[in-house]
């Protein structure tokens, strides 16, 4: 399959390269407009718009920041002017009203921004540079639980949007045979644990990850009542010297291979086969660039890739199929079930160990 076209005119090339060049000054006047309320107040004069000095009046703005403001939005593309009557556009509404964009800009601006300055360096080191920013951790995944709190809700919140809504239409695959022993790895804050707890009432569930990490599950497992079936071990997940406890239907993984090297993928794929009981499967739910429908998926997994590059370890990105394809099969398993187009951009790899 191919990506990409060089089918523009000269003309229009040029100007996409302006848009590049000034990208993140725009993204920013984007956010000012949201997080000032412009964007809010134009939206209510739908029906017949508003001038500049009223919004000005309103929000207690000066008629200079709200003019400088709006004519980057303007070239945004965010609002437009009939008779000096602002409205706001379609673009303008999903920045200001779509879920998914305001978690992406707010990751963007909190996770990323400052950081993304030292994105060569990064490439230089094979290290996330950018997370000096925040601390001197080897990974993101280290440090989580200490990052500032707005900057851990805009990474959670990135994070749970996309697993949230993939979850609820993927547990009755999962639960297909009835397993009664899960291995979740890299369980983050419990929340599949505790939705496989709901589903299920007989599943007992095991949850390896970072101490902080567990730590943070923990108390969401605890308030949820099922201390009983979920318990956690604390593991340093890039020790492949360590096992994964064994004698397992299932073990599940999910946005998590793409937090490491192709390297360090193999590794936990033998670690997570030799977790499995003889016919158990290992759940793989990723999002890969060249399985998506739509070109802003695979834009957003192109972008999410250097964040990885830069902040999160250096080393991992938002894979294409055939690199974990390849993986799975080198780590002496196969795909015996696959499930595409889950949620708003995923795909599930069941895996099974092959015969001998």
């Amino acid at each position: 399959m191919n990506f990409g076209n060089d089918n523009k005119t000269a003309l229009q090339a040029k100007f996409d390269a302006q848009k590049i060049a000034f990208g993140p000054i725009m993204f920013q006047a984007a956010r000012a407009l949201q997080n000032l309320g412009i964007l809010e107040c134009i939206k209510k004069q739908r029906n017949k718009g508003i001038k500049i000095s009223e919004i000005a009046s309103e929000l207690k703005l000066s008629v200079y920041g709200v003019k400088v403001l709006l004519e980057a939005g303007l070239s945004l593309e965010l609002v437009r002017v009939e008779n000096n009557n602002y409205f706001l556009t379609k673009t303008g509404f999903f920045i200001l009203s779509d879920r998914l964009t305001q978690v992406n800009m707010n990751f963007v601006n909190d996770v990323n921004y400052k950081g993304f300055f030292s994105l060569e360096d990064s490439i230089h080191t094979g290290k996330p540079e950018g997370l000096k920013e925040f601390g001197n951790w080897e990974t993101v995944y280290e440090g989580l639980s200490q990052l500032p709190e707005n900057v851990q809700k805009s990474w959670f919140d990135f994070d749970h949007y996309y697993s949230d809504n993939a979850f609820p239409e993927i547990l009755p695959e999962i639960f297909r045979e009835n397993p009664k022993k899960l291995l979740d790895v890299g369980g983050n804050t419990g929340k599949w644990a505790i939705q496989c707890a709901k589903f299920n009432d007989e599943i007992e569930i095991t949850i390896l990850d970072h101490p902080g990490q567990l730590e943070k599950a923990n108390k969401n497992i605890d308030r949820n009542g099922f201390t009983d079936r979920i318990k956690g071990i604390p593991i340093n997940l890039l020790d492949h010297s360590i096992p994964f406890p064994s004698g397992f239907d299932i073990v599940w993984m999910s946005q998590f291979l793409d937090c490491f090297s192709q390297e360090d993928i193999l590794e936990l794929l033998i670690r997570a086969k030799n977790a499995i009981n003889g016919n158990g499967s290992i759940y793989i739910l990723e999002t890969y660039w060249d399985k998506q429908k739509y070109e802003a998926s695979t834009y957003s997994l192109h972008a999410t890739s250097l964040y990885f590059t830069c902040l999160a370890n250096g080393c991992s990105q938002m894979y294409h199929s055939d690199d974990m394809l390849a993986l799975i099969d080198r780590a002496g398993l196969y795909v015996f079930k696959e499930l595409h187009d889950i949620g708003v951009s995923h795909s599930l790899y069941e895996c099974k160990q092959k015969l001998l």
